[in-house]
């Protein structure tokens, strides 16, 4: 009994000591990785610096101060100078593009991704599923010509509804496939605990469903809403006069007509990039719950 007791404290002692190396070794790899993080930090945030610091300098001082070197004379003329350029149109146009092609996308996949999910065995929605994962398959380079000779034929050129109803058709393949997934995990006994309640399907959608997908339901919506925002290649070929232009595409136009002026387009620049700032920082904690539930469940 007594060697047996030993041996056990033993074993005891070597499993405390190999968790302690092994403890020890985690601890050096997290202090070589929060390195690396904080070298990859700077590395990101010099050009974000330099950007926004350029803003405030006038060309004079762009030209003769260092890059890195705070403005001696801060100043908001290059911000006017943009905003006076119909600023507030391109932004309005992107914002109603944007809400347009995130709203309806988002809506239709979360009632496509419950009706895939609930209809598990039916052919019919297995090859709805299998069309919308073709979509994810065709770029929108490789279809652009096909969407430009179909708004041509719909008469909708040079119009916002050209660029809205194309996102749409992109932005619903990915919505589905993040959705389902979220979806399927719910678990089926609390649809037929429902079911017996007497609750119909539109019910369980929206009193079951929805809330307990909300963070997927956030994720996708800012997904899109990012792709959409910073779409380029639509505007450019689908619209022609400037009252239709996104930010993408004025910013685009801002540095030809700004190209001596670089403290001005890069104000352009701060001021198309900040609405997603703000969007990030006001819906981080339901973006990143979004992004790692699937890892969690």
């Amino acid at each position: 009994m007594a060697v047996a007791t030993s041996e056990a404290q033993t074993t005891s002692r070597s499993t405390r000591g190999g968790g302690g190396h092994q403890v020890r070794k985690l601890l050096r790899m997290n202090w070589l990785g929060g390195i690396a993080g904080w070298i990859w930090l700077v590395i990101v945030m010099i050009p974000l610096y330099w950007i926004v610091v350029t803003s405030f300098k006038d060309q004079s001082a762009f030209f003769s101060q260092n890059p890195l070197a705070l403005p001696s004379a801060p100043t908001w003329d290059n911000y006017k100078l943009v905003i006076e350029n119909d600023f507030p149109r391109y932004f309005l146009n992107s914002v109603i593009i944007t809400v347009g092609t995130v709203v309806p996308a988002v809506a239709i996949s979360f009632m496509a991704s419950y009706a895939i999910i609930r209809g598990a065995g039916s052919r019919f929605l297995g090859g709805v599923m299998g069309l919308f994962l073709l979509g994810l398959a065709i770029p929108l380079q490789a279809v652009i010509i096909p969407v430009y000779l179909l708004i041509i034929k719909m008469q909708l050129y040079d119009s916002l509804l050209a660029l809205i109803l194309p996102s749409i058709a992109f932005a619903i393949p990915l919505s589905v496939l993040v959705l389902t997934n979220f979806i399927r995990d719910v678990p089926k006994e609390l649809f037929e605990s429902m079911r017996v309640d007497g609750a119909s399907e539109w019910q369980m959608l929206y009193s079951l469903a929805l809330p307990l997908t909300r963070p997927a339901l956030v994720t996708v919506s800012i997904y899109n809403g990012l792709f959409v925002w910073n779409g380029f290649l639509l505007p450019l070929i689908l619209t022609q006069s400037p009252e239709k232009r996104t930010l993408p595409l004025a910013l685009w136009t801002f540095q030809g007509q700004f190209s001596v002026n670089v403290p001005a387009v890069l104000a352009s620049v701060v001021l198309t990039a900040l609405p997603i700032v703000i969007l990030y920082a006001i819906g981080r904690r339901q973006l990143l719950s979004g992004l790692t539930a699937g890892f969690s469940r």
